[in-house]
């Protein structure tokens, strides 16, 4: 994907307001070797539109900047509390050569035509819905696919099951194999036992003696 940022020469509270204000983001791209961090501003509508896809958030992007297109991964975004309003982006640059850790989202396919769904009627539970990994920038994927075309009754499908592009690392905090998604069995609830029919009641005793 690629975006379109302008040089930004001045910085602060003030400047940020009145550049917010003319429907401008500020911004700011770091990283690279050698080279110092760079103010950017955006149009706040294109990036607005831009923010809600997914590509946007986990691809290298092209930013142009004055004419000239770098590499860049977007590090980092402040929203305002209330308003539909980006308030400041972080950019980082990317070099070919320097592995990446990024967080990556999870697609799952699949799951209606697996026994667990099909012939069990087991509900899925996406646990995971995003993966940090170390790549390289030329192998780094918008998603990984998790087919859960194979899972079978109460089955479980964990971190190390997943195919990850070329000469990706999983980096975990925490569990070394946590679960990505799990097939839960139906929860069979027993029919409580019918209630007792009542005694029919005593015919009155009739009072008095023969003669």
């Amino acid at each position: 994907m690629k975006f379109v940022a302008f040089e930004r020469a001045k910085q602060g509270t003030g400047a940020s307001r009145r550049l917010r204000n003319a429907g401008k983001t500020p911004g700011i791209v770091y990283g690279g070797e050698g080279q110092q961090p760079q103010l950017v501003e955006l149009d706040h509508n294109a990036l607005w539109h831009a923010l809600k896809k997914e590509a946007f958030h986990a691809s290298i992007l092209e930013m142009d900047l004055g004419g000239t297109v770098s590499k860049v991964l977007l590090r980092d975004v402040q929203y305002h509390p209330f308003k539909q309003l980006v308030q400041h982006v972080d950019f980082q640059r990317v070099d070919a050569r320097t592995r990446l850790t990024v967080k990556v989202p999870l697609h799952f396919k699949g799951e209606e035509e697996s026994e667990a769904v099909k012939l069990h009627h087991n509900l899925v539970n996406h646990v995971m819905t995003e993966i940090q990994i170390s790549v390289l920038p030329a192998d780094l994927p918008e998603f990984i696919e998790v087919d859960l075309s194979g899972l079978t009754n109460a089955a479980t499908v964990h971190v190390s099951d997943l195919k990850l592009p070329k000469g990706a690392k999983v980096i975990l905090h925490g569990k070394p194999n946590p679960v990505v998604a799990t097939a839960v069995a139906p929860v069979v609830e027993e029919e409580a036992p019918a209630a007792a029919a009542p005694a029919p009641a005593a015919a009155p005793a009739k009072g008095g003696k023969k003669k």
